[in-house]
């Protein structure tokens, strides 16, 4: 389970290493599900993954039902019905260690209210015997 600390304050910032991140486990062949915060965030999430970088091609498909065919799949609030390599979760909340996934990564923005909830999540997962590492975009650790 990892905690990818972003630099800047804002969503913005925050989907755009989502992102990123996706394109990267996708080229390294894994399926991934971003879990989004709300229904408009999912749909920000399947515009962004056609346009965050310039030749960059990330098959992907909103969740609309148990049989998605894409290799990344955008939900919001509930876990993937099939089995991912990555879960990567932009919710804000916790998602419970026995899920339909191989590996979690949460997605924390900058600004300080964002961290410390982050934080209390970070605590949350230890509490429950998980394996917690965290890495501070800002400065590359």
């Amino acid at each position: 389970m990892d905690f990818y600390i972003v630099a800047a304050a804002d969503d913005a910032a925050t989907l755009h290493f989502a992102c990123r991140l996706t394109e990267k486990a996708y080229h390294l062949g894994h399926r991934i599900h971003l879990r989004a915060g709300s229904p408009a965030q999912a749909g920000h999430l399947d515009e962004l993954l056609w346009t965050f970088r310039q030749g960059s091609f990330v098959p992907h498909e909103l969740v609309t039902d148990d049989a998605p065919q894409s290799p990344v799949t955008i939900g919001h609030g509930t876990v993937p019905g099939q089995h991912v390599d990555l879960l990567i979760n932009l919710a804000g909340d916790v998602v419970e260690p026995a899920g339909n996934w191989s590996r979690l990564a949460e997605v924390i923005a900058g600004d300080e209210p964002t961290r410390a909830l982050g934080r209390e999540r970070f605590r949350h997962y230890r509490s429950v015997g998980c394996e917690v590492a965290s890495h501070d975009m800002r400065t590359g650790t």
